[in-house]
């Protein structure tokens, strides 16, 4: 493994993303033509998330054919064996069938589990999030750095709800309630991936979901850890790209954390 590969990898994903983003802002100017598909009661694709994840493979087929792509619309196998690109298209897609402006292109290249490339595309709102192992992590030209807040009553935290599976409903609520008195404001904007791109720009001081998939995190873990954060599962172990519950904070707060969301268990 070199930086050679690395830097290879990233400016294949870079160029893939901004790809997809493209057909996807190009797709939001006839928004309400599109026909949503469910994938489950509360769970919604549409032809863009499709055309998306298209495009990111005949990308990669074309600039790295060596990279096995796994998507969330399209499938592809295990994430946590060799070369593999783990592809969210559009993150947040509810948000884009309704125009809110939450949603982007997720895309990791990770080699035998461990993620080595990964960006981020906010397509509504603007800016590239892009790191490599061992580079740093950036927001187009700028360097990411997670913030230094210490302070749990000045903390903003973010969050995302068990929509999927409301029988964890009462957990992530009594989890809620126990921070919502101690911190200064929760958000659930609905892109898990964006959400840790404000973690790693210092926007969010914490953020954690109950359970994720590993193309909602997967580029997201590996902004975090090189913008200077922690992100572990609930009993504070390394986070694997196999999918669970997601973690993520300054590092400052981390360890306060754990012990906030686990309270029901000490």
């Amino acid at each position: 493994m070199s930086s050679i590969d690395r830097a290879h990898w990233l400016q294949v994903t870079r160029a893939a993303a901004a790809v997809a983003s493209e057909f996807i802002t190009a797709a939001s100017h006839e928004r309400e033509h599109l026909v949503w598909e469910e994938k489950s009661a509360t769970d919604f694709v549409s032809r863009v998330d499709l055309g998306a994840e298209e495009r990111i493979r005949a990308h990669f087929a074309a600039h790295a054919p060596d990279v096995r792509i796994v998507g969330e619309e399209l499938g592809g196998g295990s994430t946590h064996e060799g070369l593999v690109a783990i592809v969210d298209p559009l993150d947040g897609t509810t948000n884009f069938l309704h125009g809110f402006p939450a949603y982007g292109v997720s895309i990791c290249v990770a080699l035998d589990g461990v993620p080595q490339a990964a960006v981020v595309h906010d397509v509504a709102r603007g800016g590239v999030y892009h790191a490599r192992r061992d580079g740093g992590a950036y927001v187009d030209d700028s360097p990411l750095r997670v913030s230094e807040l210490s302070a749990p009553a000045r903390a903003l935290i973010g969050t995302g709800f068990p929509f999927k599976d409301v029988t964890r409903a009462d957990e992530y609520l009594r989890m809620m309630r126990r921070l919502m008195p101690e911190v200064s404001g929760m958000r659930r904007a609905g892109s898990a991936a964006l959400d840790l791109c404000d973690v790693a720009r210092g926007r969010f001081d914490a953020f954690w979901e109950l359970w994720l998939n590993p193309w909602d995190y997967a580029a997201g873990l590996l902004l975090v850890q090189e913008a200077g954060g922690v992100v572990t599962d609930l009993e504070g172990r390394d986070v694997s790209l196999g999918g669970g519950t997601i973690v993520a904070s300054n590092g400052v707060l981390h360890e306060w954390f754990l012990e906030r969301l686990n309270a029901d268990n000490a």
